[in-house]
């Protein structure tokens, strides 16, 4: 994400780096969360959980940025729009795990053989 090189100098060492480091997190925690294994479900969404909200506070971050004037509008839009789509994933993945009987459906509702 290539928020902190739209900042303007005098915020992009504070807020543009947090945004930057928070990013990075997520990054890394889904990566934590991918490599957990099947079997520990509730570990896994636990993480996923992890993943969401820091991607909520990566969101109002984003949203700080723009409201301050540090981003156009144009720019806030991309990059919310990504975020949304991060988050639809990731709630979906996790949804997933709670709801193995729904992964194996076929488009007209019925079980796949």
């Amino acid at each position: 994400m290539d928020v902190s090189v739209h900042i303007p100098k005098s915020a992009r060492y504070t807020i543009g780096a947090r945004i930057e480091n928070k990013y990075l997190d997520l990054l890394e925690l889904a990566r934590v969360a991918y490599f957990t294994g099947r079997e520990e479900t509730e570990n896994k969404i636990k993480r996923i959980s992890d993943c969401i909200f820091v991607l909520d506070a990566l969101k109002f971050l984003v949203t700080v940025a723009w409201e301050a004037k540090l981003l156009s509008n144009k720019h806030y839009e991309n990059v919310g729009l990504k975020l949304e789509e991060i988050g639809r994933m990731l709630w979906g993945w996790m949804e997933g795990l709670k709801n193995p009987e729904k992964k194996n459906r076929a488009f007209d509702g019925t079980e796949k053989k």
